[in-house]
C-alpha cells in the first residue's frame, strides 16, 4: 500500500483546509486510514480514524472542528479541517491499516498564522 497525501498549506486562524490521502497498491487489503500530526517538538498524535463501514473516532481536543470521510471509488481518506487554529500547525500524516501491517503517507505541512 503507498500512500499520497496532499493539501497542506498556509492558513489564517479561523480558516478551513481540506486534506487527500490517496492510496494506491493492495487496496482491497485496507481496514481502518487515518490522520495524524505532528507538531514541532512533540510527539505524533491521532487526530481522526475511519473504518471500513465508515465508523469515525475524532482527538477529544478537536471539538468537532474536523471530518474525516472515505471516497471508496477515488481510494481515497479526506480531512475536512474548519475553524483552524495556530495550534493546529504541524505535519499531518495519513495512514492505512491492514491486518499485517501499518502504513504511512509522508505527511502534509499545516501552518496556521496570521
Amino acid at each position: 500500500v503507498q500512500l499520497q497525501a496532499s493539501g497542506g498549506g498556509l492558513v489564517q486562524p479561523g480558516g478551513s483546509l481540506r486534506l487527500s490521502c490517496a492510496a494506491s497498491g493492495t487496496i482491497a487489503s485496507i481496514n481502518n486510514m487515518g490522520w495524524y500530526r505532528q507538531a514541532p517538538g512533540k510527539q505524533r498524535e491521532l487526530v481522526a480514524t475511519i473504518t471500513r463501514s465508515r465508523n469515525t473516532n475524532y482527538a477529544d481536543s478537536l471539538e468537532g472542528r474536523f471530518t474525516i470521510s472515505r471516497d471508496y471509488a477515488k481510494n481515497t481518506v479526506f480531512l475536512q479541517m474548519n475553524s483552524l487554529k495556530p495550534e493546529d500547525t504541524a505535519v499531518y500524516y495519513c495512514n492505512a491499516v491492514t491486518i499485517r501491517n501499518t502504513y504511512w503517507g509522508q505527511g502534509t505541512q499545516v501552518t496556521v498564522s496570521s
